[in-house]
């Protein structure tokens, strides 16, 4: 007797068979397609869109004289964050700045910190009032703070390169509203505010914008004849701050600045190189004295003892 082969039964699926459909259900099987082919954003793959390296902004600038005339023109050229991290970089850069200046040396008493109250000013009963412990509860006058401040250390740390990026970055940003200046040091022979205000009308700034001046040198007749201006602030390399940069409507430089600013914040800069040189060398120079001091322990090893 021949076996016989049994086929098994097709398998039933909710989407691909039409036995759990009706004849006026069945049209609607196109529109449950696209649930067949959905996946969660969980196992979508990431966009792997590589970021922007640091680019170079180039800007030319106008050069003007003392008595306000154009003599020239100049260029910054600076590092600058790309658009998409530039603005998250000049924020903590500022942020740090404002945190690292707080002294953090706000204190409160608690009310066990506070002189007195070790009595119990009424009898706990027979008397209507709210039971008390001490005199010193934060619910009355003279007692302690509840939850109050105490000194700590607010400062934050954020990388050279970074700090060095968000500068830079702030400064080529502010390049529309930047002016060259020859120096004017030595044009002011005594201290005079109405001389540098009208310099400052002739440059083409209004006193009563807020104006940001970088020079590298500061000379006593510059800095008495602009001190008395409240919308100025006058500032060398060594005070150069992001705050300033930000706050200011008007950036005036010397052509010694722009040199400076281009060195400093430009592409070319190697200071990080110099650095990494000098801890190799410091390296070298502890391994080379071991080296010289080693033979010398072994000549006594008695002392060691």
């Amino acid at each position: 007797m021949a076996a016989s082969v049994t086929t098994p039964p097709p398998s039933l699926s909710f989407f691909s068979s039409s036995v759990f459909f009706t004849s006026s259900s069945i049209s609607h099987r196109q529109t449950l397609k696209p649930l067949l082919n959905f996946r969660p954003n969980s196992l979508k793959p990431l966009s792997t869109a590589p970021l922007r390296p640091i680019t170079s902004e180039l800007a030319t600038l106008p050069v003007l004289s003392f008595t306000g005339e154009k003599i020239g023109e100049t260029y910054l050229d600076l590092k600058s964050a790309p658009p998409e991290t530039a603005r998250a970089v000049v924020h903590r850069g500022i942020i740090t700045d404002l945190q690292n200046k707080r002294r953090g040396t706000a204190s409160t008493l608690t009310r066990g910190e506070v002189r007195g109250g070790g009595i119990k000013p009424y009898p706990q009963k027979k008397t209507g009032r709210a039971r008390q412990g001490s005199k010193r509860t934060p619910l009355r006058p003279g007692g302690g703070v509840v939850f109050g401040p105490k000194p700590r250390d607010w400062s934050i740390k954020i990388n050279r390169k970074e700090k060095r990026l968000a500068i830079s970055t702030a400064v080529a940003s502010a390049a529309v509203n930047t002016i060259v200046v020859e120096d004017f040091g030595d044009k002011f022979e005594k201290p005079k505010t109405k001389e540098f205000i009208a310099a400052l009308k002739r440059w083409g700034i209004d006193p009563k914008q807020k104006s940001m001046f970088l020079v590298m040198e500061l000379s006593e007749n510059v800095v008495l004849s602009s001190r008395n201006i409240g919308t100025l602030k006058m500032l060398t390399p060594r005070t150069l701050n992001l705050f300033d940069i930000l706050n200011a409507d008007k950036l005036v430089l010397t052509r010694a600045a722009v040199d400076y600013l281009n060195g400093r914040y430009g592409v070319d800069f190697e200071g990080e190189n110099e650095d990494e040189a000098a801890d190799d060398g410091d390296g070298e120079n502890e391994e080379a004295q071991q080296e010289e001091e080693g033979p010398v322990a072994e000549e006594n090893p008695g002392a060691a003892e």
